[in-house]
C-alpha cells in the first residue's frame, strides 16, 4: 500500500509503501521521550522518498538508529536504521491508514501503566526485542 504524508508545516512530504499491510508501536524509552507516548509506526523499509531535504533535520538517537525531523515545525518524520536505512514512519503523518492493521507493541514491559490497547497483539519485551533484532 502506497503512502504520502507531509509535516504539520509541509514543507517536507514522504511517500512510502507500508509493508506488510500492519504497524507497530513502540514504548522504549526513548520513543515515549522523544513523542510523550508510544511511537505507532508502520515498517516501510529504505524505498521512501522524501522532499524537502532543507527543512529535515536528523538526530543521532542510538549506535544503531537516528530521528528525522521537520526543523521548521518539530513534526517527527521518522525512524531510521543507520546501517540499513531502513525506515519506520509514524502512522499520524500519513492519510489512508485506516486499513492498516496493529499488528504489534515492542518493549511492552516498558509501557506506561496509565493505558492500554484493547486489540491483541504481538508483544515483545525488551529483553526479547533485543534477542530477536541484536545483531
Amino acid at each position: 500500500m502506497q503512502l504520502s504524508g507531509q509535516c504539520l508545516c509541509g514543507k517536507v512530504t514522504l511517500s512510502a509503501e507500508a509493508q506488510g499491510g500492519v504497524f507497530h508501536a513502540c514504548h522504549c524509552d526513548i520513543c515515549r521521550t522523544w513523542g510523550g507516548g508510544p511511537m505507532m509506526a508502520f515498517e516501510a523499509g529504505a524505498n521512501v522518498t522524501l522532499q524537502g531535504d532543507d527543512n529535515i533535520g536528523v538526530y543521532n538517537s542510538s549506535e544503531w538508529a537516528e530521528r528525522g525531523f521537520c526543523k521548521t515545525c518539530g513534526t517527527h518524520l521518522f525512524y531510521r536504521l543507520k546501517e540499513n536505512r531502513h525506515y519506520y514512519l509514524p502512522l499520524g503523518l500519513f492519510k489512508g491508514t485506516e486499513s492498516l492493521t496493529f499488528h504489534g507493541q515492542s518493549f511492552i514491559d516498558k509501557k506506561h501503566p496509565g493505558y492500554s490497547f484493547a486489540e491483541e497483539t504481538d508483544d515483545l519485551t525488551s529483553e526479547e526485542f533485543y534477542a530477536k533484532f541484536a545483531s
